[in-house]
């Protein structure tokens, strides 16, 4: 908390000073240029390969500037966490009253874990104060739609089940990717897509960032996703896509912390979904960004990912293990998916994607904990809640008394600790009424709840 006031009262504002726009003939380059003024100054950058891509809108038009401008806003948000000014000015760019409010409540809230994990107690009225030209952005120019679908694409078992739901509608569908990860690729390909459907980007985080981490500045989680909401903006404008399809479920609108606000995954919350669409609106585009798997649980997609094989061998979801490609078997998120398969797959299939039984593992014991409510923080990964977690380790733990089997040590461990908790819906059973998917794809989205209900 010290260095916290230190630094907003050593560094007093943080600008927002310019950004460009520019293409060559291999690719689209976006450019931001911010200052911790009286620190240091930063240059990240975002490059767009154009290589086989139909441009179908203008990179560089009105609209397309202020899409920039705006993940611009987005990307500052990393920068300027590292001293947490007080003011931020946008020099290059205006924003009416309500913008304001929209991007302080996205701050905030998307910083809600690097608070809590810096010991830093901020309120939503005091923490920021944007100073910028208050008008409206002139924007204009037809938009020409292609009828695209643009898929994010993580690399996970989600956005392989959404790839899997969208299999009828296979000549509109593309896909995006933030960097290149091995898992994301493969999962396009498995799904039985050319390496052409992926619109990749590219982006980099300016080395001065990194020199204030290993200086002591602060440092910590920011809400990525909503990165990706705008530049998947920014892409679905030039191609001319009217979809921009999330594979975020239920449980990410749920708090790391009990009692409280704090969420890991919050720009992957519906509350911010809804936030970002009615943005898209203001903005004049007729590009819809939903999440088809916002009714679900993660324990119904993860009963619908175990009957498509074709992923279970190049899946990733390990953080930890991203770069190499691997699952580190040795942290929570490894844990936590291999929990939430646990009813659907055998040991044998487990261990043939995780290298060795994680439920055998003595170390993983404090994240167990977490996943299930057995202490009060539930590990800051982009996990389900600790009721689905429950409910998968007593299918589980039913199968094996059922067979014969001897509980692995940390399903054990459960069986003995577990809460007495009221009863509760059955969460193969359950059905979230707050999303955003259009009417045609309800039907799809049914077939896979009547699937999975009977599971």
């Amino acid at each position: 908390m010290d260095k916290y006031y230190q630094f907003r009262n050593s560094y007093k504002n943080f600008i927002y000073k310019s950004f460009t726009v520019e293409k060559t003939a291999e690719e689209i380059v976006l450019t931001y240029h911010f200052e911790t003024e009286g620190l240091t100054s930063f240059t990240p950058c975002i490059k767009i390969p154009t290589e086989g891509m139909e441009l179908c809108n203008d990179y560089n038009s009105n609209t397309a500037k202020r899409i920039a401008f705006l993940l611009g806003m987005c990307e500052c948000v990393s920068y300027l966490k590292a001293t947490c000014s007080p003011v931020l000015k946008v020099e290059c760019g205006s924003l009416t009253s309500r913008e304001k409010l929209w991007w302080r409540k996205l701050y905030f809230n998307g910083l809600g874990e690097f608070f809590y994990r810096n010991g830093i107690n901020a309120s939503l009225d005091d923490f920021l104060t944007i100073d910028a030209e208050e008008s409206e952005a002139r924007l204009g120019g037809e938009f020409i739609c292609k009828n695209k679908n643009l898929i994010p694409i993580g690399g996970g078992k989600d956005s392989a089940v959404t790839v899997e739901l969208l299999r009828a509608y296979s000549d509109k569908n593309f896909f995006f990717t933030v960097n290149d990860q091995q898992a994301r690729l493969d999962t396009v390909e498995a799904a039985g897509y050319d390496r052409s459907r992926i619109i990749r980007t590219y982006r980099r985080i300016s080395p001065e960032l990194l020199q204030l981490n290993s200086q002591g500045f602060l440092n910590g989680h920011t809400p990525f996703s909503a990165i990706v909401a705008f530049l998947s903006l920014y892409c679905a404008y030039i191609t001319g896509s009217e979809n921009i399809i999330l594979s975020n479920e239920a449980s990410a609108n749920e708090s790391n912390i009990e009692g409280s606000t704090v969420n890991h995954q919050y720009s992957k919350s519906y509350e911010f979904e809804r936030d970002f669409s009615s943005y898209v609106k203001s903005l004049g585009l007729p590009v819809r960004y939903f999440s088809l798997l916002r009714p679900f649980t993660e324990l119904q997609i993860a009963a619908e990912f175990a009957r498509h094989p074709q992923y279970h061998g190049i899946f990733r979801s390990c953080n930890v293990g991203s770069k190499k490609n691997i699952w580190c078997s040795n942290c929570a998120k490894c844990l936590f998916v291999f929990c939430i398969l646990s009813p659907f797959l055998s040991e044998r299939e487990l261990c043939e994607i995780f290298g060795e039984n994680l439920l055998e593992k003595r170390e993983l014991l404090e994240d167990l904990k977490g996943l299930t409510a057995l202490s009060p923080v539930k590990p800051f990964e982009c996990v389900g809640t600790a009721a689905e977690v429950c409910f998968a380790l007593e299918l589980t733990i039913q199968r094996l008394k059922r067979d014969g089997e001897a509980l692995p040590l940390l399903l054990d461990y459960y069986d003995k600790n577990k809460k007495e908790r009221p009863a509760k819906q059955n969460p193969l059973l359950e059905f979230n009424s707050e999303h955003n998917i259009p009417p045609q794809l309800i039907t799809t989205v049914r077939e896979m709840y009547n699937y999975v209900s009977n599971s």
